[in-house]
């Protein structure tokens, strides 16, 4: 009976999942924006040191992989210090970057900005509970920064100039939702020197995390809701996506999923990737 009721709800589940898909910016660029252009090497250099000294700071792993952030250990002075990394972020023109510089930008200007509206509302069990009305499910579509003269939401960061600018499916194990079933949030800024190694570290992580790919009790293949939000760039269908996922994938676990052809289920954490509540 219960295995009946399992295969009665895979349509709801990922229908359901489906539906969040569709609520998600599509990955267009923003009309007009002049933000990614980009220069020659050896372009402009940007100091993420503060920010480098904040994550070395805060940032811990847990038992479980899970890297969290311990929010309510920050000084106002930290506080304050990250304010002044962001005030010099936003002063930058990115089109004197090179491309991974400013990939490296983005990257940090975004996680630094999701990081600081999080401790301006802490605590909260969840970023979603951060709303501007009440339709709002969460602090995404916020005018947040201004970057050469254009003001910019979260959403825009990600989905309007990121992903239609950079074509790199990657990019979803680096921007950190402070959500405990998003790839960590690294404890160094992302750098252009290190992009690749970063990029391939934290992809190989989050593969082969349960947060990422697990199977449940009964051997139903789980994937994280990333993978059907962000479908199209990882691949043109659930099937592509597996096997995307299949050459990330350590032997045993990739052993395991060429003989699951199907997934069950996809589902994500949305609770605060916060160190209080991984203690």
């Amino acid at each position: 009976m219960r295995n009946l009721l399992i295969l009665l709800l895979l349509p709801v589940l990922a229908a359901c999942a489906s539906v969040e898909r569709l609520a998600l910016p599509a990955p267009e660029a923003l009309p007009g924006q002049t933000l990614t252009r980009f220069a020659q090497p050896p372009g402009e250099a940007v100091d993420h040191r503060i920010w480098d000294r904040f994550l070395g700071r805060y940032v811990a792993t847990d038992a479980l992989g899970v890297n969290r952030v311990a929010y309510g250990q920050v000084s106002p002075q930290d506080l304050a210090q990250v304010q002044s990394y962001l005030t010099a972020l936003l002063a930058i023109d990115p089109a004197q970057l090179t491309r991974d510089q400013q990939l490296a930008y983005w990257i940090n200007l975004y996680n630094a900005l999701t990081v600081e509206v999080v401790l301006e509302n802490y605590p909260v069990a969840s970023i979603r509970d951060i709303k501007d009305g009440p339709l709002s499910i969460g602090p995404w579509n916020r005018p947040i920064a201004r970057v050469g003269g254009q003001t910019l939401t979260l959403n825009d960061i990600e989905h309007r100039i990121i992903r239609p600018t950079f074509n790199e499916p990657r990019i979803h194990y680096a921007l950190n939702c402070a959500a405990v079933g998003c790839p960590n949030l690294m404890d160094r800024a992302w750098r252009a020197e290190t992009l690749e190694r970063d990029f391939a570290a934290a992809e190989r992580a989050y593969v082969n995390d349960p947060r990422g790919v697990r199977f449940d009790d009964r051997g139903g293949l789980i994937l994280s809701k990333i993978y059907i939000w962000f479908r199209e760039d990882f691949g043109p269908n659930e099937k592509a996506v597996l096997t995307y996922l299949e050459t990330v994938a350590e032997p045993e676990l990739r052993a395991r999923m060429q003989q699951t052809p199907r997934v069950r289920a996809y589902q994500y954490d949305w609770a605060l990737n916060d160190a209080t509540a991984g203690t």
